[in-house]
C-alpha cells in the first residue's frame, strides 16, 4: 500500500539525522546517566493514533531535543514525517471518543464540550459551547440522538433537529416534605387546627395546592425529581428502548480522615499541606444501583443480595490465626458489600448484563439483568480466596449473536478469553494455556479477535488474529521483544510501538497480517547514548526453595576472575514485570547496572513473587505475608549467583524503590547474613500506612488481620539489621509518605543502630523529577556498593 511504499524514504530522511561516528566505549558515569533524558537518551515516539480516514499516522517525538515533545504525523501523501504546527495542531480532531454502529461517526469530548466528525467527509461538527462541562458522550440506541452527561445528569441531543431534551433531574439533599403527606399525628393535628381557625391560612393552603396541580401539569413531560440526599451520582445508562435509566449512588465517608503531606520548599515561603489519601483500613465508599422507570415516573433500588457468597466470611477469618480457635462457619450472616458495573446491552437491545465486584475483591460476578423486573441471574461467578485480578468491567462485551457474552477470567489461573450464554450459562474458554491474554479486541465485522499475549515467551508481548468462536491464535508480530499495536480504523495496517531489551521503543508500520515485513519509521536515541555499547541482559530462570521456576535478567561482567561481587535490583510497583526483552520503565537502573558491570558487579534483577506477566498463583504468592516468599525469591537468588556465577556470599548487596525499598529493608532486616549492604528508596515500611485499595487486597484490612500487617512490615524487623543501609526519600512523596521513612528513622535511634543513613530530597515526590536528585541518589547508592562490596573479602 502506499503509506508503507514511504517508509523507505521516510527512513533516508530521518537516520542521518541520528548517525553515530565510531568512537570508543565511553566510561560510564552517575552524572551521564542520570542527565535529562530527552538530552542524554532521546525521547521515543508516544501516544499513537491513527487519523479517522486510516492515512495518517500521528505521534508525540522529541527527535531535536527541545524542552517539551511535538505532535508529528506520517503524511501517506507526501510521504514523510513532519512536524504538526501549533496552527495545524488546532484543526486537528482529538482521537477517541465512541463510534456508531457503522463507524461512519466518532463522537468525543474536548475541552468540556462535545464534537461529531463525519469520517467518510472528514467534516466536524460541534454540538455544545458551553461553560458547563459536557462529558461521556454516547450514541443512543436508535442512533437517532447523542447521549451525554452535564452537572451530573443525563440529556440527549437530536441528531436531526438539533433539539436537546433533560433526561433525569437527580438533586442532592433530601426531598423536601409534601405538607399534605404528614404522618406524625401532632403535627397534622397542628395544621388542621391552624386551617380551622384561620381564614388567611385557609385561603393559603388553597392557593399552594392550586398552585401545585398546575405546576405539575405545566411539567408534565419533566423528569421525575430524585433526591440523593448525600449521594452522589455516576454510571448513568440509558436503557435502548429508552424507558429505563440506571445509575450508581456513591456514599462517601464523611469522617474519613486524609493525610497531609508538608510541603516545605514553596513559592510563598511557608510550608504548605497537601492533602493525599486516607490509610488502608479507613472506611470507604459504598455503592447502589438505581433504576428510574420513565414511563412509570418511579425510581427503585437494584438488591444484589441474592447474589451467591455474599454472605461468606473470608478464608483468612475461618483459619487458624495466632493459636485462637479457627472459626469453621462459613457465612457470618452479614452481607458484604459490592460496587455494580454496566448494564451493558445486547447489539440488538434485548438483553442486558451486569458486573459487580465485592469491596474486599475476593469476588466477581456476571449476571444477566432484567431493567423491567430487576431480576438479576448470575453467570460466573469469579471467587479468589486471596484477590481477582483487574481484568472486569473494561473487558466485557456481548458477542454478535445476541445470546452469549464474552469476558476475561482467570479462572484457569491464566488471563484467557471466554464466552458465557445469556440463557442457558453455558461457558466456553476461547484460548488457554500457561500465557496471559491482554488488550482484547472485536474486528469490526465481527469475524476474529485482535489481542496480545506472552505465549511466545513471559518476557515477550505479541499481537494476535484469532477467529471469533476460537481456534488457532495467528502470530502477527515475529521481532523478539514488545509491541505496543494501535490498528487503524480500517484495520489494514498496524502502527507498533516496539522496543527490545537494550533498544528504546520507535515506530513501525506494517501491513495486519501473518508474514507482513514491519519497516522502521524513528530513530530516536542520540549518538552520545549509542556510542555505548548496551548490555543485553541474559532472560535466565532458576528453582526456588520451593521447587517454583523464577525469572530474571543476569548481566555479567566479561572475563571475571575469582569471586566477586554482585548486586541484586528490586523492582517497584509490586505487580509489575521487569524480566523482560523490552526496554524497561527502570532505563535509569538498567543503565546503572550497566555502570556496576563495568566495575566487576554481577547484577540480577528479579520477577520474584507477587510480579504481574506470570498468571495468578505468582500474582498472589504474597498474599497475607508481603516479604514472604517475594523475600525468599531474592535470597534464593543470592543463592544461584555464588553457586553458579562466582559470586562472592560476603560481597552481595541489595537495593529497589518503593516496592523495592520495602524489599530491600525485609532484606537487610531479616536476612542480615545473606545480603551486606542496601539502599531502600522511597520505601514503604509499615503497610498500614499505606493506600487502602492496593493493601488491603493483599494483607485484608489491618483490623481484621493484623498478623499479616505484623509480619509484612520492616518497622517490626528492624533489631535484625546488621549490613550498611542507606534510606532515601522524597519529602513530598505523596504516595509513601516521608512519615514511613521518619517513624522508621525513629525506630533505628532507639534500637541503637549505627550503620544506616537517610538522604532526603525535599522538592521530590514518589517518582523523582530532577536529574540533579537521581545523581545524588545513586551515587550515594554507588558509593554504599563501593565500600562494602567492591573489595577483597575477608579470608
Amino acid at each position: 500500500m502506499r503509506l508503507l511504499k514511504s517508509v523507505s524514504a521516510v527512513v533516508a530522511m530521518i537516520l542521518p539525522l541520528c548517525t553515530v561516528s565510531a568512537q570508543t566505549k565511553p566510561a560510564l558515569t552517575v552524572e551521564r546517566i542520570m542527565q535529562d533524558p530527552a538530552q542524554w537518551v532521546g525521547t521515543s515516539p508516544s501516544n499513537v493514533y491513527w487519523s479517522d480516514d486510516s492515512k495518517q499516522v500521528y505521534f508525540q517525538w522529541n527527535p531535536e531535543r527541545a524542552k517539551r515533545d511535538s505532535l508529528y504525523v506520517l503524511q501517506s501523501g507526501s510521504r514523510k514525517v513532519s512536524k504538526v504546527s501549533a496552527a495545524e495542531r488546532k484543526k486537528l480532531f482529538t482521537p477517541g471518543g465512541v463510534y456508531n454502529q457503522k463507524r461512519t461517526l466518532r463522537l468525543y469530548e474536548r475541552g468540556g464540550d462535545l464534537f461529531l466528525v463525519d469520517v467518510k467527509s472528514g467534516k466536524l461538527r460541534q454540538l455544545t459551547k458551553t461553560v458547563e462541562r459536557e462529558s461521556s458522550p454516547a450514541f443512543a440506541f436508535d442512533e437517532q440522538e447523542i447521549t451525554y452527561v452535564k452537572d451530573g445528569n443525563l440529556y440527549a441531543w437530536s441528531l436531526g433537529n438539533g433539539q436537546t431534551r433533560q433526561l433525569t433531574d437527580f438533586r442532592r439533599g433530601r426531598k423536601p416534605i409534601d405538607p399534605d403527606l404528614i404522618k406524625d399525628p401532632q403535627e397534622r393535628f397542628l395544621r388542621e387546627q391552624q386551617t380551622e381557625l384561620l381564614q388567611i391560612i385557609q385561603k393559603r393552603e388553597e392557593d399552594r395546592k392550586q398552585q401545585r396541580i398546575a405546576q405539575k401539569e405545566a411539567y408534565r413531560n419533566r423528569p421525575k425529581e430524585i433526591y440523593t440526599e448525600e449521594k452522589s451520582v455516576d454510571n448513568i445508562v440509558l436503557s435502548p428502548n429508552e424507558r429505563y435509566i440506571t445509575y450508581r449512588l456513591v456514599s462517601r465517608p464523611t469522617n474519613s480522615k486524609i493525610a497531609q503531606v508538608p510541603n516545605y520548599v514553596t513559592a510563598s515561603g511557608y510550608t504548605e499541606e497537601i492533602p493525599t489519601r486516607n490509610k488502608v483500613g479507613d472506611d470507604q465508599a459504598s455503592y447502589e444501583m438505581g433504576l428510574y422507570d420513565l414511563q412509570a415516573d418511579t425510581t427503585y433500588l437494584v438488591s444484589f443480595k441474592s447474589l451467591p457468597g455474599l454472605q461468606e466470611k473470608p478464608a483468612y477469618q475461618r483459619e487458624n490465626q495466632k493459636g485462637a480457635k479457627a472459626d469453621s462457619s462459613r457465612t457470618s450472616g452479614d452481607l458484604r458489600k459490592v460496587m455494580m458495573f454496566g448494564p451493558y446491552y445486547s447489539p440488538d437491545g434485548r438483553k442486558a448484563v451486569l458486573v459487580a465486584r465485592s469491596h474486599d475483591n475476593k469476588d466477581r460476578w456476571l449476571m444477566t439483568f432484567d431493567p423491567a423486573t430487576r431480576a438479576i441471574k448470575v453467570l460466573d461467578r469469579q471467587h479468589d480466596d486471596a484477590w481477582i485480578n483487574g481484568y472486569g468491567p473494561g473487558e466485557i462485551g456481548w458477542m454478535p449473536d445476541n445470546e452469549n457474552v464474552w469476558f476475561v477470567s482467570e479462572e484457569s489461573g491464566y488471563a484467557h478469553l471466554y464466552t458465557v450464554n445469556a440463557a442457558n450459562g453455558q461457558k466456553k474458554a476461547l484460548t488457554t494455556g500457561k500465557f496471559e491474554v491482554q488488550s482484547v479486541q472485536m474486528a469490526s465485522d465481527k469475524k476474529y479477535w485482535y489481542f496480545s499475549t506472552n505465549q511466545v515467551h513471559p518476557g515477550e508481548q505479541h499481537f494476535y488474529r484469532m477467529p471469533l468462536k476460537g481456534g488457532k491464535m495467528e502470530q502477527i508480530t515475529k521481532m523478539t521483544g514488545a509491541h505496543e499495536v494501535t490498528m487503524s480504523p480500517d484495520e489494514k495496517n498496524l502502527a507498533i510501538r516496539y522496543s527490545y531489551s537494550n533498544k528504546p521503543w520507535e515506530l513501525y508500520l506494517m501491513d495486519n497480517k501473518p508474514g507482513a515485513k514491519p519497516v522502521q519509521i524513528t530513530k530516536s536515541t542520540t549518538p552520545e547514548f549509542n556510542a555505548y555499547p548496551w548490555r543485553e541482559p541474559e532472560v535466565i530462570t532458576y528453582k526456588a526453595a520451593d521447587g517454583a521456576d523464577v525469572h530474571a535478567r543476569l548481566y555479567k561482567p566479561a572475563n571475571a576472575t575469582g569471586t566477586g561481587p554482585a548486586v541484586i535490583f528490586v523492582h517497584g510497583a509490586g505487580y509489575l514485570q521487569n524480566a523482560h526483552k523490552w526496554w524497561s520503565t527502570y532505563f535509569r537502573e538498567y543503565m546503572f547496572h550497566n555502570l556496576l558491570v563495568d566495575k566487576g558487579y554481577t547484577v540480577l534483577d528479579i520477577d520474584y513473587r507477587g510480579s504481574a506477566g506470570y498468571g495468578r498463583d505468582w500474582r498472589t504468592g504474597i498474599y497475607r505475608h508481603m516479604g514472604g516468599k517475594d523475600l525468599s525469591d531474592h535470597v534464593d537468588g543470592a543463592k544461584m549467583l555464588v553457586e553458579k556465577h562466582g559470586v562472592d556470599p560476603k560481597r552481595i548487596g541489595i537495593y529497589g524503590g518503593s516496592y523495592g525499598g520495602f524489599i530491600t529493608l525485609m532484606a537487610m532486616f531479616t536476612q542480615p547474613d545473606v545480603f551486606a549492604a542496601g539502599a531502600a528508596l522511597r520505601s514503604v515500611t509499615d503497610w498500614s500506612h499505606y493506600n487502602h485499595g492496593y493493601t488491603s487486597n493483599i494483607l485484608n484490612q489491618p483490623q481484621d488481620d493484623s498478623l499479616a500487617y505484623v509480619r509484612s512490615s520492616p518497622i517490626y524487623f528492624a533489631e535484625g539489621l546488621k549490613g550498611a543501609l542507606l534510606m532515601c526519600h522524597g519529602m513530598v512523596d505523596t504516595n509513601v509518605h516521608f512519615q514511613d521513612i521518619v517513624r522508621l528513622s525513629q525506630r533505628l535511634i532507639e534500637l541503637k543502630k549505627e550503620n544506616w543513613e537517610l538522604a532526603v530530597y525535599p522538592v521530590e515526590d514518589h517518582g523523582f523529577v530532577e536529574p540533579s536528585s537521581w545523581t545524588d541518589e545513586y551515587k550515594r547508592i554507588l558509593k554504599l556498593f563501593e565500600a562494602n562490596l567492591n573489595k577483597t573479602s575477608p579470608k
